[in-house]
């Protein structure tokens, strides 16, 4: 019996650790707009260089000239993706209802597949101010990992029609301070578009 309150009692301090540990250097709202989470510290993004749907050499200097809606999948994913780019294109077109000069990005995990002609003809299904980006395998990756995103590439058994296994986050960039927030498959055109507003309005 002694043995197992002990347990009880060690389970319970980890967990009050994790939640003040969280709480102290986890995700916070800095800009108290909410809805989304910012990272304190600029834990998120960095330098890449990829290439654009018109097959110009880029960085990220380069693509983040206004607020942007930054998310990372590939154009042969069968569901997720279009759904999330569309979602994006939405709150997009929401954004610059209200007067706000944003724009989207795709950057592929597929670059095997992902040929400029292909991210072009994506993107340009949603919205006209989403860009598409890929590059060498190299550089995708790095800017994966920019990211902190994750992805699998399932190519061992079917060269062509592969899938990948790839986290689905959507990242508000803004050109003079980079990530803010990051967005969840389960938020809405209309949540995005209000809490990137509040972001864009206090930076």
């Amino acid at each position: 019996m002694t043995r197992w309150i002990a347990i009880l009692a060690t389970a319970v301090l980890v967990a009050t650790l994790g939640v003040m540990a969280y709480k102290g250097f986890g995700p916070k709202d800095v800009a108290g707009c909410g809805g989304g989470v910012t990272i304190a510290g600029g834990d998120i993004g960095g330098p890449f260089t990829l290439v654009d749907e018109t097959g110009t050499t880029v960085t990220d200097a380069d693509v983040f000239t206004k607020p942007t809606l930054l998310y990372f999948g590939y154009t042969f994913c069968p569901d997720v993706c279009p759904l999330d780019s569309a979602r994006n294109a939405e709150a997009l077109t929401l954004l610059q209802e209200r007067g706000i000069d944003a724009q989207a990005a795709f950057i592929t995990v597929d670059p095997k597949r992902d040929t400029v002609e292909e991210v072009a003809a994506f993107t340009n299904l949603f919205h006209p101010d989403m860009i598409g980006l890929t590059g060498s395998p190299e550089q995708t990756d790095a800017a994966s990992k920019a990211y902190k995103t994750y992805y699998k590439i399932n190519d061992e058994d079917d060269p062509e029609f592969y899938l990948v296994d790839h986290s689905t986050f959507t990242y508000l960039v803004l050109p003079e301070s980079g990530f803010k927030t990051f967005y969840r498959r389960e938020n809405t055109p209309e949540e995005i578009a209000d809490t990137a507003a509040c972001f864009i309005e206090a930076s």
